[in-house]
């Protein structure tokens, strides 16, 4: 069986939600969004990473909520009417993520994504799937499953073998 590659990933699944951090497009598989709710008070959990906002009880499950403008290093973070919190299945867990905002849903052929540039050292890209292009936009093609289980977020317990 052959490696996949992004244009194998996104050919199999080509609709994206688009969201906002900063001045930045971000787009993630559209199956793996749950709902988007606006950002609401979170319960603190101390001890934790800062970019680990703290937890909401959603219908009776515990969801951790990040916030990708911390976790990303975008500088400083304000909330207001446009924060909301999209609501991920990743890994067979629920987790929340705060964004500045969700424009759109978009279908992406693979014609329309490049592979994600190589920066070396100097930037981790090991979370970006590719670059997709719609006319005049530039969407960071993100994998979020791979980011939510990586071990820095401490929020999926490793997989026993």
């Amino acid at each position: 069986m052959e490696a996949s590659t992004p244009q194998d990933m996104i050919a199999s699944s080509n609709e994206y939600l688009v969201f906002t951090l900063g001045k930045e497009e971000y787009g993630i598989d559209i199956l793996k969004v749950q709902e988007i709710r606006g950002y609401d008070t979170v319960t603190s959990i101390a001890n934790s990473p800062e970019f680990i906002k703290g937890v909401i009880n959603l219908r009776g499950t515990i969801v951790p909520i990040v916030d990708l403008r911390i976790k990303f290093q975008m500088g400083s973070v304000t909330y207001n009417q446009f924060t909301v919190v999209i609501i991920l299945n990743v890994a067979s867990r629920v987790v929340g993520i705060v964004v500045d905002g969700v424009s759109d849903v978009i279908t992406l052929g693979a014609e329309q994504v490049r592979p994600a540039p190589e920066f070396g050292a100097t930037l981790n890209t090991e979370y970006i799937q590719g670059l997709g292009t719609v006319e005049e936009r530039m969407i960071i093609l993100t994998d979020i499953e791979k980011l939510m289980t990586s071990s820095e977020m401490m929020l999926v317990e490793a997989a026993t073998v």
